[in-house]
């Protein structure tokens, strides 16, 4: 074992209480992993907890929230804890409709459903921030009357004013802190008279270190470079930087992993921590998701949303592979990677401090891989089975002629030929993959432009399946074509293979003829044959 992994345990466990390396004098800078199978090491704060929080005010699931969601609920599942999800949705002028139900919608869909949540419960609920405004409440009271915190009357008009000056003179906007000095009687005389106010906390110097699980060693004296932020809205709604640490706390939560762009905050966040006399979860701040070409994500990027790739046939667990596939924290960066082997390959102490670069022109191909491992698989493919009869009925109802089309066996006997051929079942209800559900339509001046000899060639393939029957492999009718096309006197190979195209498909690319043949079957190969040489002039 490396130094630098036991490093990197030693300053996860103690931070957050949840379970140590050395009480009962385990095995010394043993393996987290090893550890948390055995249950023996673990304090009395109880078991790791990490939670996903997004805000519905800023609408519905995207890759970036996924991933985010995707390393808390690994780390839950690696160590035996539990992934939460809570919903910050004290901005309720901001609120996108049906984003709450959505976001939770697509992390079952995705294949990683959190322990608690809004829709499943838990023990330590509610877990929408808006029916916990009693606690935020409550909190700020407590800074206030410790002197953490002081009410502010600026009116908005004033705080307008002192960002425009401030951006005047090329400075960064801040609050000058102005309240934090009025005396009690001033406070309560504004009171009385009903001023509106916030609640703002009081930002000290000489901020104390902390270990980031991911940056390191991190510090940042805030109040050197912010005023006093608002931690109580003059709506009676908390700010994010107090909601978040009063639902960590009151929820239990060990293990903090967030995006890197709030790590600045963390300092902050700290502060609170210590004034309220709590003991803070261990931070861990993951490097940003960013396009292959070192841009960032965006929201108006219509594509990053979950349920666009969703309904576009995506995979979630190629989705799941590709978000982990570019970045860090695995002990293999290979493809075609499940979510179980995502928990197994885990390894925190591998998470680097570089963005992670998202090329989502590979999405195709992982979700290729991850298509045939369900193809292959005989629950996955009879759930791929029951979503392609009802894809097929939607696009080809009026033309189909032949409701055999639809069997369950036949189906799964095309998905097992086109599987590593297809990046998605959408794939099947194209034009070049029509002839599996309906029998195309050619002309005898399309058959006459090929061969002169289309009688023979069909009557020669005809006797052919009439001998194997239904045992139709592509490999051996691949062989028997080259024999049956050695009868046409004038037309090569290659024409006669385009003429057999021709009448199973209609088409002039696609797969090979021996497939397209072992997919429909003998009757159906026969039927089409049959209609072949039933064309005037075809000869």
């Amino acid at each position: 074992m490396s130094l630098w992994f036991s490093a990197w345990e030693r300053r996860l466990l103690p931070l957050a209480g949840s379970r140590c390396l050395t009480a009962g004098r385990c095995r010394r800078a043993e393996p987290l992993r090893h550890v948390t199978a055995r249950r023996s090491c673990s304090t009395g704060q109880g078991e790791v907890r990490v939670r996903f929080a997004p805000s519905p005010t800023a609408g519905f699931l995207h890759l970036g929230g996924l991933r985010t969601a995707l390393y808390n609920y690994i780390f839950a599942k690696k160590y035996e804890g539990k992934f939460i999800l809570r919903l910050e949705d004290t901005d309720q002028s901001r609120l996108v409709p049906g984003a709450a139900e959505s976001i939770e919608d697509m992390l079952e869909w995705a294949g990683i459903p959190p322990d608690e949540s809004p829709r499943r419960g838990g023990p330590l609920g509610p877990y929408l921030q808006s029916q916990r405004l009693h606690l935020y409440t409550q909190t700020a009271q407590q800074l206030v009357e410790s002197g953490h915190a002081y009410r502010c009357f600026c009116s908005s008009q004033r705080l307008e004013l002192l960002k425009k000056e401030a951006l005047r003179s090329g400075q960064t906007p801040r609050y000058d802190n102005r309240c934090r000095h009025l005396r009690p009687e001033q406070v309560q005389e504004k009171l009385a008279q009903g001023v509106p106010h916030v609640i703002r906390f009081r930002l000290e110097e000489g901020v104390e270190p902390f270990q980031d699980l991911v940056f390191g060693l991190n510090r940042h004296e805030v109040a050197q470079v912010e005023g006093d932020p608002v931690v109580i809205k003059a709506d009676g709604f908390p700010t994010y930087h107090l909601a978040n640490i009063v639902d960590d706390h009151h929820m239990k939560i060990s293990h903090v992993l967030r995006g890197s762009e709030w790590l600045i905050s963390t300092s902050k966040h700290l502060l609170m921590y210590k004034a309220l006399g709590w003991r803070p979860p261990a931070f861990g701040h993951l490097p940003l998701l960013m396009n292959k070409d070192g841009s960032k994500l965006s929201k108006r990027q219509g594509d990053i949303f979950i349920q666009s790739y969703q309904r576009d046939g995506v995979l979630p667990e190629a989705l799941l592979d590709i978000t982990t596939n570019c970045g860090s924290g695995f002990t293999t960066n290979r493809m075609g990677r499940s979510i179980d082997d995502l928990i197994s390959e885990f390894n925190p102490s591998k998470i680097t401090t570089h963005s992670a670069l998202l090329d989502l022109e590979k999405l195709p191909e992982f979700n290729r891989i991850h298509l045939q491992q369900r193809i292959e698989d005989e629950e996955q493919c009879r759930l791929l089975i029951k979503d392609l009869q009802r894809e097929i009925q939607q696009v080809h109802e009026a033309e189909i002629q032949d409701r055999d089309v639809l069997h369950e066996d036949y189906i799964r006997r095309v998905l097992l030929l086109r599987k590593g051929h297809i990046s998605s079942v959408k794939d099947m209800l194209s034009p070049l993959y029509a002839y599996l559900w309906v029998r195309p339509s050619i002309s005898s001046q399309q058959v006459a432009a090929l061969t002169g000899e289309a009688q023979l060639i069909a009557s020669s393939v005809l006797r052919l399946i009439e001998e194997r029957g239904e045992d139709l492999s592509v490999e051996r009718l691949s062989k028997d074509l080259k024999t049956a096309a050695k009868q046409a006197k004038t037309t090569k190979y290659r024409d006669v293979m385009k003429l057999l195209r021709l009448a199973l498909s209609g088409l002039q690319q696609g797969p090979s003829v021996a497939e397209m043949m072992a997919s429909l079957g003998a009757a159906e190969v026969s039927r089409r044959l049959q209609k072949l040489l039933l064309l005037p002039d075809a000869s």
